[in-house]
């Protein structure tokens, strides 16, 4: 009877381990008939790769919608565009002389082109003693500040990074956008880089004031979320081409409230190129000085009021008069520019934005008011110095 219970046992263990090797050949054979008909673009998960197989994108899993996967893939195109930008200054100890390296700040940036060439925002990088790039392969590379605009809140750093390793960001344009235009914004809000928000173009024409305390005008607005650290960063479309420079915020607490502005790709454009070769904006210029706005609004006088005029300048070849004091001790006013070319002046903001319309030899009609009575005179610009 013992003897039956060990043959059974014997038995169904032989039984079970023949299944087991069976089973599992049918298996291997059912895969190696079915794997051929399995097309790699029906694959969710398959990624596309390069010439020498370096995977370019993530993959996407199945259930994302057409909206959902064109932001995606936008983020994975434009990021590699986007720096991280960290400044510093230098402060001598008192006690040991030593030179120490004092964080500063952080900000955002973009790679313009093949050369180096970063640009930013003015804000980011004032007062700094040193500025490092880091772009988003992870390196970080130390940057020299080639050119500066306070009075449009740009500045352009050079790294000397590697060709390979530069992506240049697709420029556009700004003068064709629409309100309830889609928006991106890519930056490193609070130190956290490569950080993407998505809104749209809540209103254009904006107005806000540079660092210099002269006026940006025709900013663009948009509801994408936009923090400390931001600055400088790029604002896209939705093809991914730059549209705007990220620039500020309206907030009462120092966070996002839903209202961003972002300086206009076409001023960008039309400053970068001058900031690149000269270190600042070439725009043209009368050779003249004028009074504050507070003071000639004391005065009940319009217009730009010229308080000196340089010697050899196009105002004094064309004959502008600047304010002076005569030997009795009473001033004189001089010109006050209240045109140019038909465009209305009325302060000296309006007469510096509407100069950079121009460039140095170009003739202008400026219309002044001289002893209570307008006149208007032919000046040649010149370039400024």
């Amino acid at each position: 009877m013992k003897s039956i219970s060990i043959l059974r046992f014997i038995l169904w263990t032989a039984l079970l381990i023949g299944g087991f090797f069976i089973g599992t050949a049918w298996k291997s054979n059912f895969n190696q008939q079915i794997a051929p008909q399995i097309n790699a673009d029906e694959n969710p998960y398959n990624t596309n790769e390069d010439e020498q197989g370096t995977a370019t994108q993530s993959p996407i899993p199945p259930g994302l919608n057409e909206d959902e996967k064109a932001t995606i893939r936008l983020f994975e195109s434009s990021a590699p565009s986007v720096a991280f930008i960290t400044t510093s200054q230098l402060r001598q100890d008192y006690w040991t002389r030593n030179v120490m390296e004092i964080p500063q700040g952080s900000g955002s940036g973009f790679v313009w082109d093949k050369d180096g060439h970063v640009i930013t925002n003015y804000h980011v990088i004032q007062g700094a003693d040193k500025a490092q790039v880091t772009l988003a392969d992870r390196t970080t590379w130390d940057a020299t500040l080639v050119g500066a605009s306070p009075e449009k809140d740009l500045a352009v750093l050079k790294i000397d990074a590697p060709k390979s390793a530069l992506r240049p960001i697709p420029v556009g344009s700004s003068d064709n956008l629409l309100v309830g235009q889609s928006v991106l914004a890519i930056g490193n809000p609070f130190g956290l880089d490569q950080t993407l928000t998505t809104g749209i173009i809540s209103a254009l024409g904006r107005e806000i004031k540079s660092v210099s305390g002269i006026p940006i005008r025709d900013v663009i607005q948009s509801d994408a979320a936009i923090n400390p650290g931001n600055s400088g960063g790029p604002l896209l479309n939705s093809s991914g081409e730059l549209i705007a420079v990220n620039t500020a915020i309206y907030s009462p607490s120092g966070a996002s409230a839903g209202i961003g502005f972002s300086i206009p790709v076409d001023v960008v454009k039309w400053a970068v190129p001058d900031l690149i070769q000269f270190g600042k904006i070439n725009r043209p210029s009368l050779g003249i000085e004028l009074a504050n706005a507070q003071t000639v609004q004391r005065l009940g006088l319009r217009g730009a009021l010229i308080t000196h005029v340089a010697e050899g300048s196009a105002a004094e070849r064309a004959g502008l008069q600047p304010t002076y004091r005569d030997r009795s001790g009473r001033i004189r006013f001089g010109d006050a520019i209240v045109a140019i070319n038909g465009e209305k002046v009325e302060s000296g903001n309006d007469l510096i934005l509407i100069l950079e319309k121009y460039k140095a030899g170009d003739n202008v009609k400026v219309k002044v008011l001289r002893d209570e009575k307008e006149q208007e005179v032919q000046v040649r610009l010149d370039g400024s110095k």
